[in-house]
């Protein structure tokens, strides 16, 4: 006799073998997509023979939804199996926000072809096959799979006893589950898009087709999530980059983006709005070298956990670096004088280029690149400085992502397996986090094992104007490099003391928050952020002087102007710079002329109409701006 305990303290007892569908209906709990036994994620139609606690994953939860995307890819998979025999498929796990699955075609195919691909889904949906799980014996499973090399590999590598596979028909693939009942479960969903991947991410093997789509517990959220995935495009800052002549890629720098003026004219205000909450701070800025020598990488560990993604070179026969980040460098500053506590804290800042080698399937737009600006701090501490530094890093924190609108949450993580130092200094540097977390009360989650190799991490992700999430700031407590580059400090009793180092950025790197600002604000940057602040709209070529004259004015006290005397239509020069998204245009014409005035329009405030020239200065002073604020 076992007993099973369920939802809202139910209670079963069976003689007999009996599966989670079987309770579930006894208990009159609907719509569960899978079940847990005890916590561990099984099928519906698993057999229970021992006593514990069997709750149901609904279709809306994580778990729910996550069990439905990769059921939809096994429907995909299957779909693709019938219409190209001969496919063979690499993994389709669930992803956040949808799944995908790797294939080899036997022919090429394109985005055309998703909707053929997603009717044959829809089809066998309809069709309600149920989907079994069968273990078996490695070598069994390498028989069913001989001739595919994919699954093969996947089986050598996985070196266990037996495996579990996943059936529908005719469609079997080995897998862990749990799954959906059968294909009737799978309604909701959408193929989104294709790339390139290369089997298990390596460069040297074959490049396989990766199909993106997205799956949901029902139409509405699906509609929802496609209707958010088109304002994405919209606001795509590949897109706006070109659009706005911010930025542009080539060929000759595949992952190094080009920035044009205008993109550097907010990347210059971005870095000139950094410097001053910096300075205002107690930060010093530096600036250390872009190459060093491969010794000083060995020294500080990157040589043994990061060398994958650095770029070498050799200059008078000897192994060089280009750095990847900022740290050892920074520290190099610190050792060129004796410290003493009364230095303490010093807080050191680099707006520093960077390199990391990534690879070129991951690279997108701004977001990942190759080359890049980091915000970097690095503050030199005592221990009992480290609460009140990391208070006053989180305020800052708090303040800059005020200032563009974005609200965020906050995760603490923790040691990784692949880690430098003792322990026991681990455990102190995560309780100290938790401790500035605590004290501030600020609300976060552990993300466990996805600490930085020298030290715990508090991250901060950034929730834009269309609810997406981005990781940008980060505080990372070290106390493995003082150690490994014999920092000291003298203490107020004479002798040598090691110092503690905090890590953090607060924008991550400047190239993608731009890329995400663009996003954000959809191209459409606020006036002080904006890389034109207004445009002059000159009627007719013989205003030319006049018109001149309001640019020079206002270019006297600092905005960001220029003037279209283009021999075009009033409406097309106006459509133009709606299209530009800049925050003010000054129509000058004959009558504005006369009067030494402009017709003024404010992209967020309409037209406000004619404006002396003198009182131009004192409306466009009445936007907000952080670089002015006392």
């Amino acid at each position: 006799m076992a007993r099973y305990a369920g939802p809202n303290d139910k209670i079963f007892d069976s003689s007999a073998e009996t599966t989670p569908f079987d309770l579930f209906k006894e208990w009159d709990v609907k719509g569960a997509v899978a079940a847990t036994a005890d916590g561990r994620a099984i099928d519906l139609h698993t057999r229970l023979t021992d006593s514990g606690t069997i709750l149901p994953i609904l279709p809306g939860s994580p778990e729910g939804l996550e069990v439905i995307r990769h059921s939809t890819s096994h429907l995909m998979a299957q779909a693709i199996l019938r219409l190209y025999p001969g496919a063979k498929f690499g993994v389709g796990p669930s992803i956040k926000d949808g799944f995908y699955y790797d294939v080899l075609f036997p022919v090429p195919i394109s985005e055309e072809d998703l909707p053929v691909i997603e009717a044959e889904m829809k089809k066998i949906s309809g069709e309600k096959l149920r989907i079994e799980r069968v273990d078996m014996t490695s070598a069994e499973a390498l028989e069913k799979f001989a001739g595919d090399p994919f699954k093969t590999e996947l089986i050598n590598d996985i070196g266990a006893d037996s495996v579990s596979l996943y059936g529908q028909g005719e469609f079997w693939d080995l897998c862990r589950g749990p799954h959906v009942p059968n294909t009737g479960y799978l309604k909701h969903f959408k193929l989104l898009s294709l790339a390139g991947a290369y089997w298990r991410g390596d460069e040297k093997n074959v490049m396989l087709t990766r199909i993106y789509g997205t799956a949901f517990a029902d139409a509405d959220s699906l509609k929802e999530y496609l209707a958010r995935m088109e304002e994405a495009r919209l606001r795509d800052h590949r897109k706006l980059g070109r659009e706005l002549d911010l930025f542009s890629f080539q060929p000759e720098g595949p992952g190094f983006p080009f920035f044009h003026p205008k993109g550097m004219a907010l990347m210059n205000t971005l870095m000139d709005f950094w410097r001053r909450e910096h300075a205002k701070r107690g930060y010093s800025e530096i600036r250390t070298p872009l190459i060093l020598d491969r010794g000083l990488w060995e020294r500080s560990g990157h040589w043994d956990h990061y060398r994958e993604n650095m770029y070498f070179t050799e200059i008078d026969e000897r192994p060089y670096a280009i750095k990847p980040m900022n740290c050892p460098g920074g520290i190099l500053v610190y050792k060129t004088s004796i410290r003493s506590y009364r230095d303490m804290p010093m807080r050191v800042a680099e707006l520093g280029t960077v390199h990391r080698h990534e690879r070129s399937g991951v690279l997108h737009g701004l977001m990942r690149v190759r080359c890049f600006t980091q915000d970097d701090a690095h503050i030199y501490c005592a221990e009992d400085q480290i609460t009140d530094e990391l208070k006053r890093v989180m305020e800052l924190a708090n303040h800059v992502y005020g200032v563009f609108g974005f609200k965020f949450s906050v995760e603490l993580s923790t040691r990784p397996k692949d880690f430098m130092g003792e322990p026991s200094k681990w455990d102190l540097a995560e309780r100290r986090l938790r401790e500035a977390l605590e004290s501030t009360g600020t609300k976060y989650r552990i993300n466990p094992g996805d600490g930085a190799f020298y030290g715990p991490k508090i991250d901060y992700h950034l929730e834009d104007s269309i609810g997406r999430t981005w990781q940008c700031g980060t505080i990372q407590l070290d106390f493995q490099m003082p150690e490994k580059f014999d920092m000291a400090y003298i203490g107020g009793d004479g002798a040598e003391h090691r110092p503690v180092m905090l890590h953090r950025t607060i924008l991550g790197s400047i190239e993608r928050f731009i890329g995400i600002l663009t996003e954000h604000y959809a191209g459409a940057f606020p006036y002080w952020l904006a890389p034109v602040q207004a445009r002059i709209i000159q009627v007719k070529p013989e205003l030319g002087k006049y018109a001149s004259e309001a640019e020079g004015l206002l270019k006297k006290i600092g905005v960001r102007v220029e003037r279209d005397a283009r021999d075009e239509k009033l409406g097309k020069k106006i459509r133009d710079a709606e299209l530009e998204k800049i925050p003010y245009m000054l129509v000058v014409g004959e009558k504005e002329a006369e009067t030494r005035s402009a017709s003024v329009r404010s992209r967020t405030r309409g037209i406000i109409g004619p404006t002396a020239l003198e009182d131009l200065g004192s409306l466009l002073g009445d936007e907000f701006n952080p670089l002015l604020e006392r």
